[in-house]
């Protein structure tokens, strides 16, 4: 949980670190200080929903700096909770500090260090395409990452407090270095020229600090549990962190410490809070490591051996899970039928984003506990942190599906379990590339399970996802964000953030039934800064292009993405969505009426943008054809009660209709 005050006590006293040319050497990263800070440093939008492809490309930038200098990174994530619940106060304590500051984000446009929904889905993605060793904790990750650098004799890279406290044994060249704290570390500024280029950087150990406090090494790890127990706090003993540390000068042993602070308190008090220290101490202790092997042969760590956790985990679940191909709160669920839902930038008076994702999630827990079993879900309502229990669901196709052999299962029964969930069909997507076919299914799960869904937002998402690779690299260019500080339209915020966890439960769907789509890159489908100038412009009905003339295959897949999502079914939706969305519409969707000579597609299409909008008449025009390549529908003739004879002698004239194709708004 890291030594509050630690960092700026060192940052006082600089002269404890030595200055290190850094090269040629393993380096163990600590994974959850490197995420966030390569995002929060690099003033990267927080509060539009992210900007992942300018943090895919800082991610990129920092692997090929280590690598110039001949640095071989091993970066290890955090895993579940603690399933003892040690913790559990503590954690709830954070969470409502995050929800606070999330509404406060969102009410005055300001950072307040809260990473969006799916940069860690971006920070794992691209380690994995960057071909970088990774490995997934079953539980924090501190130990391991301490353990782990100490074998090999490599120094840890982290910004946590706790890592000035285990006893690193790192060496780079012959220099003692146990750990390079990420604050002083240069990676953007790499000196020297070919086989001599270094990282410029700040070392440390604890040698250095307990000599310069003059306190005994073995007394270090007691100096880090009495500055962050509570009633050590509240009793104030000790005035800063300094005088705590000229109060330890006097003891070679934890022990003596310990029984000097208990002086003066009753019996009851003295076993709970000797019970307290000596597990604060215990952490600090480094076990042999477990992900050793892991990283030099691939093999499995063995699960912890307690029998409170014992038989919970399916044995296929572990490799997948330490190579982050899963998410760590599998775990939660398996261990502790309980999880956090990490609540993003959005304001308290809105309802949590996650409660659209819901009927997802409950597949999901059916999956992995089975139909009727409970899990708590730890989210927000307005300001509070509450507990709400979720009872797992297993519909349709799912029932034939046991956690134990899932890995095993039927490739086409996954996706049609997948498919269902979603409501969509596998026919319906296949006209599209197979990337965008779980994207797509998730924005037509999201559009009907909210039906008065923003058009000009639907739009803005498709074009995010059919430009693809050309908005990420504009978005790349993107750096530091200039919206910041201003106000954000916290309606637009919500109804994004709807549609990230949708899109973020669908992917976890799709993990853990063995990926019957392929897991598609987030930095190539949304920028949130983009989204919301896209939004914005539409709204004011500026007049620039979508589409340039060279790009007509992207707007033909614009278009089908389109006619995909606003299609209407023939089956049955699946119990799980149709309740959903009954729950979801807070007021009713306005009553649509049929017009005889429109398919329900078109139909869709032109009541969502109205009849007298030029834009609508290419976008239905060009969903004929969409719907053509699709298999949806016959060509029909398109009558309207206004303009209908110019807009039938569009559809009729290709020359009109490509250049209809091509009319639009343009991003930048």
């Amino acid at each position: 949980m890291g030594v509050k005050g630690l960092c700026t006590l060192l940052e006082n006293h600089q002269n404890i670190y030595v200055e290190v040319e850094f090269r040629e050497s393993r380096l163990v990263i600590d994974g959850s200080s490197l995420l966030h800070l390569l995002y929060f440093d690099s003033g990267l939008d927080q509060n539009r929903g992210g900007e992942y492809a300018a943090y895919e490309a800082l991610i990129e930038k920092f692997v090929k700096a280590l690598r110039d200098c001949q640095i071989t990174p091993c970066v290890v994530l955090d895993g579940g909770l603690d399933y003892t619940d040690k913790k559990l106060e503590t954690v709830t304590e954070r969470n409502t500090d995050r929800v606070n500051r999330a509404h406060k984000a969102a009410v005055e446009g300001s950072h307040q260090g809260i990473l969006p929904q799916l940069a860690n889905m971006v920070f794992t993605q691209t380690l994995a395409r960057l071909e970088v060793q990774v490995a997934r904790c079953y539980g924090e990750a501190d130990q391991e990452v301490a353990a782990l650098a100490s074998e090999w004799r490599c120094p840890v890279l982290s910004v946590d407090s706790d890592f000035f406290i285990f006893d690193l044994l790192g060496l780079v060249g012959q220099m003692p270095v146990g750990l390079l704290p990420m604050s002083h570390f240069q990676w953007e500024a790499v000196r020297g020229t070919g086989s001599q280029r270094y990282i410029p950087c700040k070392g440390y150990t604890t040698s250095s600090f307990c000599n310069f406090f003059k306190i005994q090494p073995q007394v270090l790890p007691t100096f880090a549990v009495l500055a962050g127990n509570d009633y050590v706090k509240k009793s104030k003993l000790f005035n800063d962190l300094e005088g705590l540390l000229r109060w330890l000068r006097c003891f070679t042993e934890p022990r003596d410490a310990f029984k000097a602070l208990m002086r003066g308190l009753s019996k009851d008090k003295k076993e709970e809070l000797l019970t307290d220290l000596h597990r604060g101490v215990e952490e600090y202790k480094l076990p042999p490591s477990s992900l050793k092997e892991f990283f030099i042969h691939g093999a499995v760590p063995p699960f912890p051996a307690v029998e409170e956790v014992a038989g919970r985990v399916p044995d296929w679940v572990l490799l997948p899970l330490t190579q982050a191909r899963l998410t760590s709160d599998i775990l939660d669920v398996l261990l502790m039928r309980r999880i956090t839902l990490n609540n993003p930038v959005e304001h308290g008076d809105m309802p949590s984003c996650h409660l659209m994702s819901r009927p997802l999630r409950q597949l999901r827990y059916g999956l992995l506990l089975g139909e009727g079993e409970e899990v708590t879900e730890r989210d927000r309502e307005g300001l509070q942190v509450v507990f709400n229990p979720v009872k797992a669901v297993v519909p349709g196709n799912g029932q034939q599906l046991t956690l134990n052999s899932l890995d095993k299962a039927d490739r086409s029964l996954c996706l049609q379990v997948l498919l269902e969930a979603l409501g969509v069909t596998e026919a319906s997507l296949s006209a599209l590339p197979a990337h965008l076919r779980l994207p797509v299914a998730a924005t037509y799960y999201w559009r009907n399970a909210q039906p008065r869904t923003d058009g000009k937002l639907l739009k803005a998402l498709l074009l995010g996802l059919s430009n693809g690779d050309t908005l990420s690299k504009r978005a790349a260019l993107q750096i530091p964000n200039q919206q910041d500080g201003q106000n954000l339209d916290v309606r637009l915020v919500h109804a994004i953030n709807q549609w990230k966890s949708c899109l973020k439960v669908s992917i976890q769907l799709n993990q853990l039934l063995g990926s019957p789509f392929p897991e598609p890159q987030i930095a190539r489908l949304f920028q949130g800064t983009l989204i919301h100038q896209l939004v914005h412009r539409m709204r004011s009905g500026a007049k620039t292009k979508l589409f340039a003339k060279k790009e007509r295959s992207i707007a033909r897949l614009y278009n089908t993405m389109m006619t995909v999502v606003h299609q209407v079914h023939t089956q049955k939706a699946p119990a799980a969505l149709q309740s959903h969305q009954r729950a979801a519409a807070v007021s009713p969707a306005p009553r649509r009426r049929p017009l005889d000579d429109l398919t329900p597609n078109l139909t869709q299409l032109f009541l969502l943008y109205g009849d007298n909008d030029e834009e609508a008449v290419t976008e239905a025009c060009s969903s004929v054809k969409a719907q053509e390549d699709l298999h949806l529908t016959k060509l029909v003739s398109v009558k309207t009660r206004y303009r209908a004879k110019e807009r039938n002698n569009r559809c009729r004239n290709p020359e009109l209709a490509r250049k209809e194709e091509c009319r639009g708004w343009d991003l930048l």
